[in-house]
């Protein structure tokens, strides 16, 4: 059996100090600290709104409620050079407040208010008010614009913030642009568009995505594929203030002996599915990882995968899960991009939103994919709905079992005998995003 470090493996080029601030329940249960989020952290970041795919043609929308607030993202006309932009609007009218749109997509020539008949073209402008005449201050069409925020794309994405000294968003999104340039993803699907009502606090989830230290109990059946052991995963914590983690693919965990013997389940069907014997790998089932990097490499263009050769080795078969301050997940493999995403409720501290989409490439000749919820046609939001957890309905089935603990860490957290966390190196990612978010919610440890 491999003998397991003791340390956590941190990256010497991207590795921060922390201070030790402890970690209370009062940020998780109270509305007093709800408050200092809504006011100083949620303005401060850049938020995923949707993709690109739904914003196809002049005036098409995406709506984002986020809490209290609402914002919408409309696709402009395209200027003389053939580029389409997309402005993001605070989702109200400026005649007596009423939100604007109220579907998640749409589109039409003109934005139109339901209360009293309020026309706005794309470009956010007052263009139609009923009896114009009326106004003391003369007709108010062509001078009245909706109220704009920052709007930026990144890949498939569309992103908008609240705040105009917060860094220009591929500033912000550093170093993940350089980092995941390799994959493509700028075509990717998004066939799964899941979400669910929790009842947890947001950072609940954060937390966990913050660390791999639960997968051996959490997801027990993951380890006979990804490698969870410490010495072979690599830790970083980048200046922007994300942070990422590289595990080891298409290799069983180093936690217990699954090289001596059969190749276990899951190790099997990932070799398999790239013409490899698994059993003639008995009592090496270490190789396999690089017997399937020589596969993709040979067989994958062929079959449609034209994203492998901008790849590196680590990049075909590792995953890498890139955790963006505060509260965006994206975990990165050469075929799938699953975004995750907790959301705050728009009153109760004790529940949040959770958001799970899944990306695909487009390979020629391919009609359904293997997704967390089973296979589904390799379309635009082939299944997109919203549930509540805890219905039956699933959100993949990692996901569900990281809800799963939600409920009763939540419950948990409300008691007196909590006084604090308490945790291992291994977890300094979530020491860092509790000491980002005392320094942006306080202004102070």
């Amino acid at each position: 059996m491999t003998a397991e470090s003791k340390r956590s493996r941190y990256s010497a080029e991207y590795d921060v100090p922390v201070r030790g601030d402890q970690i209370t329940a009062d940020r998780y249960i109270t509305r007093e600290w709800m408050a200092l989020e809504n006011q100083h952290l949620w303005p401060k970041v850049w938020h995923l709104g949707g993709v690109l795919a739904e914003l196809e043609e002049e005036g098409d929308v995406i709506r984002h409620n986020f809490g209290k607030e609402s914002v919408i993202m409309v696709r402009q006309a395209p200027d003389e050079t053939g580029h389409a932009a997309v402005k993001a609007f605070y989702n109200t009218c400026p005649h007596r407040g009423n939100r604007l749109i109220l579907g998640d997509v749409g589109g039409a020539p003109r934005i139109t208010c339901s209360y009293h008949g309020w026309q706005f073209d794309p470009d956010g402008t007052l263009v139609h008010v009923q009896d114009p005449e009326d106004f003391s201050g003369g007709n108010p069409c062509g001078k009245v614009k909706l109220a704009e925020l920052r709007c930026d794309t990144w890949g498939p994405f569309v992103f908008w913030c609240m705040d105009d000294d917060v860094k220009p968003l591929h500033e912000w999104l550093a170093p993940f642009p350089e980092r995941l340039a390799g994959y493509g993803v700028e075509n990717w699907v998004r066939v799964l568009n899941l979400s669910a009502d929790c009842e947890f606090n947001w950072k609940i989830i954060r937390d966990n995505f913050n660390e791999s230290y639960h997968l051996p109990t959490v997801h027990p059946e993951v380890a006979t594929f990804i490698n969870d052991g410490l010495p072979s995963t690599l830790f970083e914590m980048y200046p922007s203030g994300h942070n990422s983690m590289w595990m080891v693919g298409h290799q069983a965990t180093t936690r217990n002996d699954y090289v001596s013997g059969d190749v276990p389940p899951g190790l099997y069907e990932a070799a398999e599915a790239w013409g490899i014997d698994p059993k003639q790998y008995r009592g090496r089932t270490n190789e396999i990882r690089e017997a399937v990097i020589k596969a993709k490499r040979e067989r994958g263009p062929a079959l449609g995968y034209t994203n492998y050769k901008d790849m590196s080795d680590q990049q075909l078969v590792d995953y890498f899960h890139c955790t963006l301050f505060p509260n965006l997940t994206l975990t990165m493999s050469p075929e799938q991009l699953q975004i995750l995403r907790t959301e705050p409720h728009p009153t109760d501290p004790e529940k949040c939103v959770f958001q799970h989409w899944c990306l695909y490439p487009p390979v020629a000749g391919m009609k359904e994919v293997v997704t967390p919820i089973g296979n589904v046609p390799l379309t635009h939001d082939a299944v997109a709905r919203h549930s509540t957890y805890g219905d039956g309905v699933s959100v993949g089935f990692v996901a569900d079992q990281d809800l799963s603990i939600g409920t009763s860490q939540q419950q948990g957290l409300n008691s007196r005998g909590f006084k604090g966390c308490l945790l291992p190196d291994q977890e300094k990612r979530v020491q860092r995003f509790h000491e980002l978010l005392n320094d942006m919610v306080r202004g102070k440890p």
